[in-house]
């Protein structure tokens, strides 16, 4: 049966993509995806034959890889971040339901751990992520999984924070998000992860400026532990307060 290889390529930088996603793609004859990603992997692999179109073509992205595999070939499609976390992964299952083709999920490292590194320790307790991309789900989904994350005290990692069809979007969230959490609350912005650019920005949930964010963005916001400290964000786990228990 021939493989068909979802593979996360993390940031895109050849530093934090695994072993697992680099042997993947050069086991594949084909490597498809949206352009903005092949352009990342396509300088390690020149050789290979790729297939890539547009953000919105994804269900036909996804057949016409699947239709090289049929052919015979083992095709690489790439996800960044982690194809099973709003990557690839899910559709390529769904869609290659019935066909004698063996799908390999290879997992790679998703911008909520990428970037919280660069932040510090900022996810170090319990978290949600929170995508608010508003094209498959519903807006006022979006705003009620909000609501039930901050209720609950979650560290909050937003993804698709903001981009030019949907600049609103964020700061409507973070309305949401003081009626639970203290303005106080640490906020990191994390942009480009791992590429040009890459830097972060440190701030509070009620000094939040919206318009430092896009498309290339990843925010994370703490809990009612959560503290500053220098350039970094720190969550508790809560390990010395134990051992101060027991002293």
């Amino acid at each position: 049966m021939q493989k068909f290889y979802v593979v996360g390529i993390g940031p895109g930088c050849p530093e934090q993509m695994t072993a697992q996603a680099r042997e993947a793609l050069a086991a594949a004859d084909v490597i498809a995806g949206y352009g903005a990603y092949i352009k990342l992997v396509q300088p390690l692999y020149p050789d290979k034959e790729y297939l890539q179109n547009g953000m919105t073509g994804e269900v036909k992205r996804c057949e016409l890889a699947l239709a090289e595999a049929l052919q015979g070939k083992t095709v690489a499609m790439v996800s960044s971040g982690d194809a099973g976390i709003y990557g690839m992964a899910g559709l390529v299952l769904e869609l290659a339901e019935g066909l004698p083709v063996e799908v390999v999920v290879v997992p790679g490292i998703t911008a909520a751990a990428s970037g919280a590194a660069l932040l510090g320790a900022p996810l170090m307790h319990d978290f949600a992520v929170v995508s608010l991309s508003d094209r498959l789900t519903e807006w006022q989904l979006i705003e009620k999984r909000l609501a039930a994350a901050a209720d609950a005290d979650f560290n909050i990692v937003i993804y698709n924070p903001r981009s030019h069809g949907r600049p609103e979007h964020l700061a409507r969230a973070r309305e949401i998000m003081l009626q639970y959490k203290k303005p106080a609350t640490p906020v990191g912005i994390v942009k480009n992860i791992g590429r040009a650019g890459e830097h972060t920005i440190v701030t509070t949930l009620s000094e939040l400026d919206t318009e430092l964010v896009d498309m290339f963005s990843t925010v994370f916001v703490g809990n009612s532990q959560t503290y500053i400290t220098g350039d970094k964000i720190i969550t508790p786990r809560g390990y010395l307060g134990k051992r101060d228990s027991h002293d």
